[in-house]
């Protein structure tokens, strides 16, 4: 099946769009910064299982529906704004209070498996770009004398593997300046910026036509 796979392309592609900042990127660092590594992995990790959902979707011809009922794409655009926002609410009540990051025994706040799956989770799957990413970028891959789901899910999967790790870098690098964001300061400025970022991101999202 992926005997003629063009990897090259794909590799570089992907890593690129990995790589580039957005909005997946400043949540695993901020939840990364609310909760430690397990707090950033799991955030991750979420956000990657969203990858499987776009590259079903893209293959079952849904985004075709999806792209081409302003009503559908409309309503899925509003609930990513919507979601970004209330994420970037809570990081600017965060600032406010300015209590700086919380460290237990174990090194890390508490936070509940479940919740960082889901902020990671919601967080790629309400987003329509990476349908969009996906719908045009999947099928110059896809050989049509092989099945379309099983090619655009081994594609998830190298997506999935490329974004864990270099996600996954950048949450060691935020536990690595623990002892820094422990300061009242920096982590009001820190959650002021990713607040401010990611309401940002949001009205971005909730403004664009196409």
């Amino acid at each position: 099946m992926f005997e003629d796979f063009h990897w090259l392309p794909f590799l570089v592609a992907i890593t690129a769009l990995t790589m580039s900042p957005g909005v997946d990127s400043l949540l695993v660092m901020r939840n990364a910064a609310r909760g430690g590594v397990r707090d950033g992995l799991l955030t991750s990790l979420g956000i990657c299982l969203g990858l499987f959902a776009h590259a079903t979707v893209s293959a079952l011809g849904l985004s075709v529906i999806l792209l081409g009922s302003a009503t559908l794409f409309a309503a899925m655009k509003i609930a990513g704004a919507a979601y970004l926002a209330w994420l970037g609410i809570q990081s600017l009540r965060s600032a406010w209070h300015a209590q700086g990051m919380r460290i237990t025994v174990q090194g890390a706040r508490v936070v509940p498996a479940m919740t960082s799956l889901r902020e990671g989770l919601l967080s790629n799957v309400l987003n329509p770009k990476p349908i969009i990413f996906y719908m045009a970028f999947l099928p110059q891959f896809i050989d049509p004398a092989h099945s379309a789901i099983i090619q655009s899910l081994a594609m998830a999967a190298i997506h999935f593997t490329i974004a864990m790790v270099w996600q996954g870098l950048l949450v060691l690098m935020v536990d690595r300046a623990r002892s820094l964001l422990e300061r009242p300061r920096v982590s009001q400025i820190m959650d002021g910026a990713t607040g401010v970022l990611l309401l940002g991101f949001g009205a971005k999202l909730a403004a664009t036509q196409d």
